[in-house]
């Protein structure tokens, strides 16, 4: 088959279109023809060597966490799915066009949603979702803020808080105010604009998708006892705060998040934006152009689908 193949670390050039041995379906697991596949920053982090210490590569090795596509075999002991079944969700190495994975990591893709454009939702709608559910632990009349409510994981963020009946503010740019109005918030602040800041209202919990000085600055704004959840790690001043909670979130692969976040998308209650879809054997050309920043997604699509 061919992959996406890299054999060191480094800028997107070393993202390699060629031929790669065929995965197998193992004990638990299905074969999947790939139709597309996502490029998420973590797949940045990994290429360039920056996450090596936390998930190295194994040269020659492949990256990729989203995909969807065709089951096209079943390993033994995976069960709820049928050849020719449309599937997406979350593995390893899916820059390739034949991907082997576990079975609890695959959802069908619900009728219809388009199966390229479900490639994009596993990693970052998983991830906004747990962020308000499992970090912040939100619930119904809370007040909320999420950071980058404008990017991907902070559209899903805001959309599972809102589901769950919390009062939701959208942390933004300035630059993004004007096109944050649809995210479906009750409220959209600058997080850039220190008096917008300053008159934000106690917050019950902050879902953080930014990190850094945006980050530092909201912990005085959580209420003692509230929660501080960041898919960013702990901000350097959570010394000073004592009394909030922190909660760093990693994202754990949910079957029936996939499917509830995916049909929120089909329904039109989430918009998840596709900016661009490429060949698959373009995936150095995507990663140059999601480093230069947006917040949309770019899908690699292989050729034959």
């Amino acid at each position: 088959m061919k992959a996406v193949v890299v054999h060191a670390y480094g800028a997107p050039e070393v993202l390699k279109f060629e031929q790669y041995p065929d995965p197998v379906a193992g004990r638990g697991e299905v074969l999947v023809r790939v139709a597309a596949t996502s490029i998420n920053p973590f797949d940045i982090m990994r290429r360039s060597g920056i996450a090596k210490e936390v998930a190295p590569i194994k040269f020659p090795g492949i990256v990729g966490v989203d995909l969807s596509g065709t089951v096209v075999a079943i390993g033994t002991e995976a069960e709820g799915f049928s050849i020719d079944d449309q599937v997406f969700g979350m593995a390893d190495q899916t820059y390739t066009e034949y991907c082997a994975v576990k079975a609890t990591n695959l959802e069908k893709i619900p009728e219809g949603l388009d199966l390229i454009d479900a490639a994009a939702l596993p990693l970052v709608t998983t991830t906004g979702n747990q962020l308000v559910t499992l970090g912040a632990g939100v619930k119904a009349g809370q007040t909320v803020l999420v950071t980058g409510a404008f990017g991907n994981v902070g559209r899903s963020a805001v959309f599972t808080a809102k589901a769950l009946g919390a009062v939701v503010i959208a942390g933004v740019l300035k630059t993004q105010l004007e096109a944050a109005s649809n995210l479906g918030a009750d409220q959209v602040v600058a997080t850039d604009d220190d008096g917008a800041m300053a008159s934000l209202p106690p917050l019950d919990a902050v879902a953080d998708a930014v990190g850094g000085e945006t980050a530092e600055k909201l912990l005085a704004k959580v209420k003692k006892g509230g929660v501080f959840a960041s898919v960013l790690g702990t901000p350097q001043n959570a010394k000073d705060f004592p009394n909030i909670k922190i909660v760093a979130v990693y994202t754990q692969v949910d079957k029936k998040i996939l499917l509830y976040m995916a049909q929120a998308v089909r329904d039109g209650k989430l918009v998840i934006p596709i900016v661009r879809r490429m060949p698959l054997k373009n995936a150095a050309q995507g990663h140059a152009a999601v480093a230069k920043g947006g917040a949309g997604k770019i899908l690699l699509v292989v050729d034959d689908h």
